[in-house]
């Protein structure tokens, strides 16, 4: 069996860290964004026309969930709405969807740097 170089083992960790982004990307979408929007659609809050299908307001929830005290001057959704409709299970996926988001950008520009072109 082959040794795997580092820059092998950082190319695995990365696709990992990707694959489990893309895991709690779907799981926060499909369960979290849902129930708050459905939740929302019954007090005839409706989400923002522009954004169907490119994914922006759930950035925009997933940091109200996880950040609610942080002083905001606009955003993208109805923060107070927000809040309100967020359940535990919410408040985990959030931070689950944040934090797998971080650690696969660190990695993937920890890579870049450390094996990207030379110029």
């Amino acid at each position: 069996m082959s040794e795997l170089s580092t820059e092998s083992w950082m190319a695995i960790l990365f696709f990992t860290t990707l694959c489990i982004w893309c895991l709690s990307t779907f799981l926060f979408s499909r369960i979290s964004v849902k129930y708050i929007e459905r939740e929302m659609a019954k007090e005839g809050i409706e989400p923002p026309a522009w954004d169907k299908g490119i994914g922006a307001r759930m950035i925009a929830y997933a940091g109200i969930i996880v950040f609610p005290n942080l002083k905001r001057h606009a955003s993208l959704v109805n923060i107070g709405a927000t809040k309100r409709f967020c359940r535990k299970k919410d408040k985990q996926l959030a931070l689950f969807y944040v934090t797998s988001a971080v650690f696969c950008f660190t990695i993937m520009s920890t890579v870049v740097y450390l094996y990207g072109p030379k110029d």
